[in-house]
């Protein structure tokens, strides 16, 4: 049996709803058969300023227990998905500081031939939902990463999000994700996991091929 496709689901939630995105998006990857990580990046925020949005100290509260996102884990998965609100049209500063402390392993390679994808949230129609996604996809290309995005390729994504990731429209009720966009986030991370089954299994058979071939050179 071949080896199944490693996915690392690494998110910034400040009032839920990425988390909830998170959550959604790590059972489409088990569906289709990947091992997963669930990974919330370190808070950045003083906690008075936690403690002064209910929903924020609510949502701090609930998700204590995810573990903190370490550079181990994206040398360890061969799918990333970043979550992230979208600030300003631009990531959250506390996904972006685990990012910037990725240098390392970019510089040994060690980031590059992995399957990418994001999603977010904002709070209005015109917020930054695709200016927020596009930075990440930025991100990835210096990473050398595989951008896998949901595209137009399954109905959900007519009815919900964009084609370069799921993204959520928030209100100010409290209401979290619903159903169809939950539905796009499990959508998005199923497609980024068969897509890396299949560079995987390709992979697998190429170094078969070579490794039979025993170093001998060949003539045209």
């Amino acid at each position: 049996m071949s080896e199944s496709v490693k996915v690392a689901v690494i998110y910034y939630s400040a009032t839920g709803n990425i988390h909830g995105l998170a959550v959604a998006a790590a059972e489409g990857a088990r569906e289709a058969g990947a091992e997963v990580r669930v990974r919330k990046v370190r808070e950045l925020a003083p906690p008075e300023a936690i403690r002064s949005n209910p929903r924020w100290a609510q949502t701090a509260e609930r998700t204590r227990d995810v573990p903190e996102a370490a550079l181990e884990d994206l040398e360890w998965a061969d799918v990333v998905l970043f979550g992230t609100p979208t600030r300003y049209g631009a990531i959250a500063a506390q996904l972006k500081q685990f990012i910037d402390t990725t240098g390392p392993l970019w510089a040994a390679g060690r980031l590059a031939g992995k399957v990418y994808g994001g999603f977010t949230s904002a709070s209005t129609a015109h917020g930054g939902h695709e200016s927020t996604l596009l930075s990440l996809v930025t991100v990835f290309s210096h990473w050398g990463g595989i951008i896998v995005p949901p595209g137009y390729t399954d109905p959900i994504q007519h009815q919900v999000g964009t084609p370069h990731g799921t993204s959520f429209q928030s209100s100010r009720d409290g209401g979290g994700p619903p159903e169809p966009v939950l539905a796009a986030a499990r959508y998005q991370a199923r497609r980024a996991t068969e897509v890396a089954a299949a560079l995987k299994a390709g992979r697998a058979v190429v170094g078969s091929v070579a490794g039979a071939g025993g170093g001998r050179g060949h003539t045209a």
